[in-house]
């Protein structure tokens, strides 16, 4: 069940790097709120992948409902409702602010990551 894929790690590492420089230093109008969306999909695809041995399709669905799911607690204003409403890093790893258009960049991400990744595309899945 677990194991390191130094592949998907470096990968990971690379997207979150990525995300990062858009957060520090991107803000526009596209790239910030849209690109950074669909790349977080993608960082948290790779980062459970090089953890765990578990067959990519349930990695990607796993990711998307992850995604879905903090979007809705954005929605109800979870950050506020812990207590952690003063807190810049939960605001920023939480959100605060629910968007249908960022449920779409999530979608988007997850498609795209079968054209990303290879193992998604195979109809036999085999994880050794």
């Amino acid at each position: 069940m677990f194991k390191f894929d130094k592949k998907s790690f470096c990968i990971a590492i690379i997207i979150f790097i990525i995300e990062v420089l858009i957060a520090l230093y991107i803000h526009d109008q596209i790239i910030r709120p849209f690109v950074g969306d669909i790349l977080v999909v993608i960082f948290i695809y790779y980062f459970i992948k090089a953890f765990l041995r578990i067959q990519p399709i349930y990695i990607a669905i796993f990711t998307l409902l992850f995604s879905f799911f903090v979007e809705i607690l954005q929605y109800f204003n979870f950050v506020e409702l812990i207590g952690l409403g003063h807190n810049k890093a939960a605001r920023i790893i939480i959100g605060t602010s629910f968007s249908w258009i960022d449920l779409l960049c999530y979608f988007i991400g997850f498609i795209l990551l079968f054209f990303i990744d290879k193992d998604l595309r195979k109809n036999d899945v085999t994880i050794t």
